[in-house]
Formats: structure tokens, sequence, C-alpha cells
């Protein structure tokens, strides 16, 4: 019996799916229409061989990844932004990871999910030094209900290390 082969994806071709943009950027509720008319999903072997350990079992047969966009000017790191479409929940990720591809963090920046009868939806600027600013806020799915008052707002920030901290 000969043995297989296995397909090794370069970590190169990975991130060349991430086109290098220039910021500030907002995500919003509806950008990922965008990227996705941009960006084709990424495959399933190279979600697997890069984010599949990062997911864990938050990947499923309804859920798709779509890349976005990488922050630029980061020299010693990478960092990425995907959208991960899964069932009644949407969320912009961020990921940093070292030059040979092994993940430094991982932080969910944005989206819409469904829960406990709720509508939460996050809105992110990601500003040219890096600096987040994410709003977020919950209402009934109809969008009646919204309370203002119950928005927060919270800061994070990509360091120069990779690492991804509130602020």
């Amino acid at each position: 019996m000969s043995e297989q082969k296995e397909l090794k994806i370069p970590f190169e071709d990975f991130l060349n799916r991430f086109p290098e943009i220039e910021l500030p950027i907002a995500l919003l509720e509806d950008t990922h229409h965008t990227f996705s008319k941009e960006n084709e999903p990424l495959p399933i072997p190279m979600i697997g061989a890069f984010l599949s350990d990062i997911e864990g079992e938050e990947l499923d047969e309804f859920s798709e990844i779509v890349p976005c966009f990488r922050i630029p000017a980061t020299h010693d790191f990478h960092a990425i932004v995907y959208w991960k479409a899964g069932l009644l929940n949407y969320e912009y990720v961020m990921v940093s990871f070292e030059k040979d591809g092994t993940m430094i963090d991982k932080r969910i920046i944005g989206g819409t999910k469904i829960k406990d009868g709720l509508l939460y939806q996050s809105v992110t600027t990601i500003e040219d030094d890096w600096l987040m600013y994410i709003v977020e806020g919950a209402s009934k799915p109809d969008g009646s209900q919204f309370n203002p008052e119950g928005s927060n707002a919270r800061n994070v920030e990509l360091l120069a290390t990779g690492k991804i901290i509130d602020i």
C-alpha cells in the first residue's frame, strides 16, 4: 500500500486571501456584503489548516468564513479580520499570527447574533493606530424595544506584539 501525502497549504497562500487595506475602516451591520463581493469564501482545506483549531466547535456545516482584510504595517506579525457566518450568529473576528503562522491572539470585534429572544449587534471602527472602538446594543429582532441606555461602548487595541487587549 502506498502512503498518501498530506497536502500542505503554505501560510502565505492563506494570508494572500486577505487584502491589505488602508485604515480607518468601519465594520457595520452590512459591511460584510462588500467583502463577500470582493473576496471568495475560504476553502474548507484552508479553514482546516489555519482556523479550525482557533474556531474549535464553533464551525459546523452552516458556517462560512469570508476573508475581509489584513491590518497594514504589522512588521513582526500578521493580523487579519474575517467574517464568520453561522446559524443566527455573524461575527467579525480579528486574529493575529506570528510570522510562521502560530496564533498570537483572537478577538471577536463585531457582529450580530440572536440569543434569548434578543438581537445583539455591535459595530466597530478600526483606526490607523490600531485602536478599535466597539459599540454594542440589543433590541427585539423586529427592531422594536431598542433601549439606547442599554448600549455600551468599549475600546480595544491591537498591540505591536500582536496581542489584542481591552483598554
